[in-house]
């Protein structure tokens, strides 16, 4: 771990003139003149910060977005939009500045499937939209045979809260019309998944939200790892704002999740069961279900890639970045998918004006808020490894325990205005 000073000089120096998040040879910065069809699927925080990025390196690309809905739905801040801290409209994301300022064409359709050997994405009403290169952004899918008793349909009655919109809203209800004294359980998955929003936030807010409503009840948390991201921080955050409200058992504990029966509201462990007034079931994750019908994962459920590039290693026409890569060492994180893209779509343009990708340097900066006015966060840059042809980590660093969490709070808030002008433009 680096001096906080010194990486935060770090961190100043690789977002100057590449927005938030990643670094590589600024020499493709004002490139154009190649042209080429781009086509991205998915306009999450990865999809279109690859579409603002490949217009911004190369205004000469055809760069086509695919996405079902006209808008798109943040995971981050849905966790306070669940504790009553913000309405569902705060999480809606507009493509209309990148469709008016950057001329990219935003097709609001699902994709069937890929022709990766006629280079087509083909879309549910039959259509067909040719590329160059393809940018999947698909997000994460759920592996909905890994909890006996948890499946889609129980979902409904359990949420998940994992993907926004009703899914949120009904979670945030159940949680409103719970009893005082009542129990909010929440089932973390194991690594890897996609965060945010995160479970150890989820459970910090929505303490706030009882302690203030519903003072008498408690949030426990049945963790399927043995230890988490910020640990320290949160346990003294829970501590200090919420006294025994907080309950984390990891599964050294109580053992593997066994069986849900979301009807009943009891989760069985190896060791007990417990009955929640409110069932949040996380469940374990994969990389989105495209991704996988066409061939571009592995046998962990996620697909292998390039860093260099995000190139997939079974098809080099083809990049994936977010949720559903697995480059190395990088959290499934927004930041992390803002960052990949930036280096995907130099890559792209330097592929296709014939030159090799350059060595990329990239950032991840999580905020996690343990309070409505409280938060915080860790970061990591890393860079690639020419020996382990793969990402490892240059330098980390966190929020300490009894940091300035107010602070932190203030810089989230910024940044949350920063991050979203950076990828959707406004």
């Amino acid at each position: 771990m680096i001096p906080r000073r010194r990486f935060l000089r770090q961190l100043a120096t690789c977002s100057l003139g590449w927005g938030l998040g990643a670094c590589a040879s600024g020499r493709y910065l004002r490139a154009s003149g190649s042209g080429g069809r781009v086509v991205i699927v998915g306009g999450g925080y990865g999809g279109a910060t690859a579409a603002r990025y490949l217009k911004r390196m190369n205004p000469d690309l055809t760069v086509t977005l695919i996405e079902p809905q006209d808008a798109y739905l943040s995971c981050p801040g849905s966790n306070e939009t669940i504790a009553g801290l913000g309405d569902g409209e705060a999480l809606v994301r507009s493509y209309d500045w990148l469709q008016q300022e950057l001329d990219i064409r935003k097709v609001t359709a699902k994709v069937a499937r890929l022709e990766r050997s006629r280079r087509q994405v083909v879309l549910q009403d039959g259509a067909e939209v040719p590329y160059d290169r393809l940018v999947l952004s698909p997000g994460i899918d759920f592996r909905w045979d890994a909890i006996e008793g948890y499946d889609e349909a129980a979902s409904r009655i359990a949420p998940h809260a994992w993907k926004a919109g009703p899914q949120t809203a009904l979670l945030a209800r159940q949680i409103r019309s719970m009893p005082d004294g009542g129990l909010v359980l929440i089932t973390a998955p194991p690594n890897p998944y996609r965060c945010p929003p995160g479970p150890y936030e989820r459970a910090s807010l929505i303490a706030c939200y009882l302690k203030k409503h519903k003072p008498r009840s408690k949030v426990l948390i049945l963790d399927a790892k043995t230890r988490f991201s910020k640990q320290p921080a949160f346990e003294q955050a829970w501590r200090e704002l919420y006294g025994d409200m907080v309950e984390w058992i990891s599964s050294e504990k109580q053992g593997r999740l066994e069986r849900v029966d979301a009807a009943a509201r009891t989760v069985e462990t190896e060791f007990d069961t417990f009955r929640a007034d409110v069932l949040n079931v996380i469940p374990p994750q994969k990389a989105g279900l495209l991704a996988d019908q066409s061939g571009l994962t592995d046998s962990s459920g996620w697909c292998p890639v390039d860093p260099l590039s995000f190139a997939s290693v079974y098809d080099p026409a083809v990049h994936v970045i977010g949720d559903a890569c697995q480059p190395g060492p990088m959290p499934k994180s927004a930041f992390s998918a803002n960052s990949q893209a930036k280096v995907c779509a130099a890559a792209i343009v330097a592929s296709l004006a014939g030159e090799p990708p350059a060595e990329p340097l990239l950032i991840n900066h999580c905020y996690s808020f343990v309070a409505s006015d409280q938060a915080i966060s860790i970061t990591g840059v890393y860079g690639y490894s020419p020996d382990e042809r793969q990402l490892t980590i240059r330098s980390s660093g966190e929020t300490p325990p009894h940091g300035d969490r107010r602070q932190e709070a203030n810089h989230a808030r910024a940044w949350q205005r920063s991050f979203r002008k950076d990828v959707f433009g406004y």
